[in-house]
C-alpha cells in the first residue's frame, strides 16, 4: 500500500448557484472523525437558516472509510456527488460540507446531483492540493552506552525526532514515512539494550 496521499493544504471554500438557490461550500482537510464533528457543527451553528448542510468525508490512503450523508435532499443527490469527486480529484483525510440556501424552484434529481458536484469542484479549485506521506510514531530506549551507534542510526537515516530524553535509560521519540521504518527499525533492533515500540500512525 502507498504510503503517501492527496489533501487540502488548508481549508478551501467555493460557491455555486443554480435558479435562485446557493450552494456554499467548505472543504477541509481532516485526520479524525471527531474533527469531522466539530467542524460540522460549527457550519450548522453559522448557518442555521439554510436547508441543507450535506456532506461527505475519507479517512485513510485504502479509501473504505468514508461517510455520505443528503441530510434532506432526496436519497443519492448531495452526499453522493460529494464524495465522487473526493474521489475523482483522489483525494483523503478530507471533508467538504455543502450548505444549500433554496431559492425557491425545484432543481430535479439531475440538478441537484450537479449542483453539489459543481459546488464541491468550485471548492477543490479554490484550495491547494498537495502530497503528503503517512507516517509512523515510534519510541525507542537504549542504555547511555551506545547512544553513539543510536544517535548514528538517527543522523543517517534523518527521521523527525518529536522528543528525547538522555537520562539513565535513554529515550528518543521519531516519526518517519511508512516505507522508510523497516530499515531503520532493523537497523535500531541489531544494537545491544535497544527495544523499539509502535505508538501511532498520523
Amino acid at each position: 500500500m502507498s504510503d503517501t496521499y492527496k489533501t487540502l493544504d488548508k481549508p478551501s471554500e467555493g460557491i455555486y448557484k443554480e435558479k435562485g438557490s446557493k450552494f456554499i461550500t467548505y472543504a477541509y482537510p481532516v485526520y479524525t472523525e471527531d474533527e469531522i464533528k466539530d467542524h460540522i457543527q460549527e457550519l450548522k451553528k453559522k448557518y442555521y437558516d439554510a436547508r441543507h448542510h450535506c456532506f461527505a468525508w475519507q479517512l485513510g490512503v485504502d479509501g473504505k472509510r468514508f461517510r455520505a450523508n443528503d441530510d434532506g435532499e432526496p436519497s443519492g443527490t448531495a452526499g453522493k456527488p460529494i464524495h465522487g469527486q473526493i474521489k475523482s480529484f483522489e483525494l483523503t483525510n478530507i471533508l467538504v460540507v455543502v450548505i444549500r440556501y433554496f431559492g425557491g424552484t425545484k432543481l430535479g434529481t439531475s440538478g441537484l446531483i450537479h449542483a453539489y458536484k459543481e459546488a464541491t469542484i468550485d471548492a477543490f479549485n479554490n484550495g491547494v492540493i498537495v502530497d503528503r506521506t503517512v507516517n509512523d510514531v515510534y519510541r525507542t530506549e537504549f542504555d547511555y552506552g551506545v547512544m553513539n551507534d543510536v544517535m548514528r542510526v538517527m543522523k543517517e537515516e534523518n527521521p523527525d525526532i518529536v522528543k528525547q530524553d538522555f537520562n539513565l535509560r535513554c529515550a528518543i521519540e521519531w516519526s518517519t514515512r511508512q516505507s522508510l521504518v523497516p530499515s531503520i527499525v532493523g537497523r535500531l533492533e541489531k544494537i545491544e539494550s535497544v527495544t523499539v515500540d509502535f505508538l501511532k500512525t498520523c
